[in-house]
């Protein structure tokens, strides 16, 4: 599952390919006041520095990262939970060259429940009563998860996201870890029922970190196509080398699109 926005953060609500499509979909936008539990903007404004400051991610106190993500698209995802946090819910930070491009929290089934994107300025929550929310558990029992829910955002408006998610049976293993992959589909729809964009392609699941992992996706809007490689390429634990690093590794440097909005 891939929204241009988090599914995470292909191109579900919560993952990476999502974000970028939504930020270069949407043009003006505003910095909403009440994103995530942490995500205040004197927090923003410490992390955007120490980001270009130094080497390492600080997060917020009360907060605990577990895992670290060394992407192929030039960026680097930070995994953690934070005290007060509802059971299940894990929340992601992103980073590419230049600083933060996302931030969002999921709950146990991967569901997307907010996200905040800096670069664009626009924060989205989930809809309640989804008419199909995603579901992991029906993912890794059946094979196949079907999802159509709407993202609620003061500042673009409600988006509507249909698709599904099939297991394909492969597994890859990365730094000891075993991660499943999956075929999806998805198009997201503004308020009017207009088509906004559609996504294919391959993710993976984690079924031990409950979460989906960015893959490789073929990305369609009303003006353009593009694709995408945001396959993991590391797993850094706390303690490792690279843990938390503010720094994206590998695949920086390249044009992944050229895709742009005329506002």
């Amino acid at each position: 599952m891939n929204p241009l926005t988090p599914r995470t953060q292909s191109i579900r609500p919560c993952t990476n390919d999502a974000q970028s499509m939504q930020t270069k979909v949407l043009s003006r936008v505003h910095l909403k006041e009440r994103v995530l539990t942490f995500f205040v903007l004197s927090a923003m404004t410490l992390w955007a520095s120490d980001v270009l400051a130094q080497d390492t991610f600080s997060l917020p106190q009360g907060c605990d990262a577990y895992l670290t993500v060394q992407s192929a698209d030039c960026s680097v995802d930070h995994h953690f939970i934070c005290v007060g946090d509802p059971e299940g819910h894990k929340q992601r930070v992103s980073l590419d060259e230049q600083g933060l491009t996302y931030l969002g929290m999921i709950d146990d089934q991967t569901q997307w429940i907010q996200s905040f994107h800096p670069l664009s300025g626009h924060s989205e929550r989930l809809e309640d009563s989804p008419a199909d929310p995603a579901n992991l558990d029906e993912l890794i029992k059946t094979g196949q998860d079907t999802y159509d829910f709407r993202t609620l955002s003061d500042e673009v408006g409600t988006t509507r996201y249909v698709g599904q998610d099939t297991l394909t049976g492969r597994e890859i293993t990365i730094d000891d870890i075993t991660i499943a992959e999956t075929e999806f589909n998805i198009t997201a729809y503004a308020e009017d029922g207009t088509e906004l964009w559609s996504s294919s392609g391959n993710e993976f699941i984690s079924r031990n970190w409950r979460m989906f992992l960015s893959g490789t996706s073929f990305i369609k809007t009303p003006g353009d196509t593009f694709e995408r490689d945001g396959r993991p390429v590391e797993f850094i634990y706390p303690g490792e080398p690279g843990f938390l690093s503010a720094n994206p590794k590998h695949g920086c440097g390249v044009v992944m699109s050229s895709f742009e909005v005329t506002p």
